[in-house]
């Protein structure tokens, strides 16, 4: 274990095996820290937070402030991140609130780069990428693999879709379908992540099928709700087509990031 002699550390923080903290950073009573967790000068950890194993934290980093909510009221809401994540320069992720299940969580191997920002009660899965200065308002939900580009910013309850791709300087009011890749000053469906896809691996012949699927959903005619009914049952063996059609069927109404020419 390797601490400055500057940092400060309250006593009842629960520091893991091989933890490094530098210079001026400080550590509040309720954090736990896992074995090889990197903490740089300058990082503030406090409320009830727990970082998993060999999670590394550039300087200047808030990690588990109160949230930033007037309705905010002290309670003991947490933040939970994961094991192998990058936090880069000056991101801010905060606690909970007990109007959205006192928790705030990020996943494993996640990388946050510089600037970025996670409000109170957000669900970040696994290998998730925040290019900097990428920011998700509270209770916003991202699924695993998905990618937020440099200075977008997430909607609050908006549901961004395993393995998608948000588009740098992009607004996303809307959710968005897993595996699909939105951009614009008001986001708008541009098409299906192919360049995610293609780099973890999925079978060709999947992809074939979910671009099919997509075409059915988003470019012929008729009732969405109708095609999503359709592409349900014309798609029954591809999960990749089953994990779009869950996700649109789970959004209680709430819209989904269409093309252009189409209204949701």
């Amino acid at each position: 274990m390797t601490i400055h002699p500057t940092a400060i550390i309250h006593p009842d923080a629960k520091l893991g095996k091989g933890v490094s903290i530098g210079a001026y950073s400080v550590i509040e009573q309720h954090v736990a820290l896992g074995d090889g967790v990197i903490i740089r000068p300058h990082v503030v950890v406090e409320g009830r937070t727990t970082i998993g194993d060999k999670t590394e934290i550039f300087q200047f980093s808030s990690i588990g402030a109160q949230p930033q909510d007037l309705k905010y009221g002290g309670e003991p809401s947490r933040l939970e991140i994961g094991a192998n994540c990058t936090i880069r320069e000056s991101v801010t992720i905060n606690t909970g609130t007990e109007g959205g299940g006192m928790l705030t969580k990020v996943g494993d191997q996640c990388l946050i780069m510089a600037g970025a920002h996670i409000a109170h009660d957000c669900m970040v899965g696994n290998h998730v990428i925040f290019v900097n200065n990428a920011t998700v308002a509270g209770h916003a939900n991202i699924g695993d693999h998905a990618i937020l580009g440099g200075l977008s910013a997430v909607h609050q309850f908006a549901r961004i879709g395993e393995h998608a791709f948000v588009g740098g300087m992009t607004g996303v009011e809307h959710d968005v379908i897993p595996y699909g890749s939105v951009i614009g000053n008001r986001a708008r469906l541009g098409g299906l992540n192919l360049v995610g896809l293609r780099r973890r691996n999925i079978d060709k012949a999947e992809i074939h099928v979910l671009r099919n699927a997509y075409a059915q959903l988003f470019i012929e005619e008729g009732s969405f709700q109708e095609r999503v009914d359709q592409v349900s049952e014309a798609y029954p063996d591809s999960l990749l087509v089953k994990n779009m059609i869950d996700f649109i069927r789970a959004g209680n109404g709430r819209r989904i990031c269409m093309p252009r020419e189409q209204s949701g």
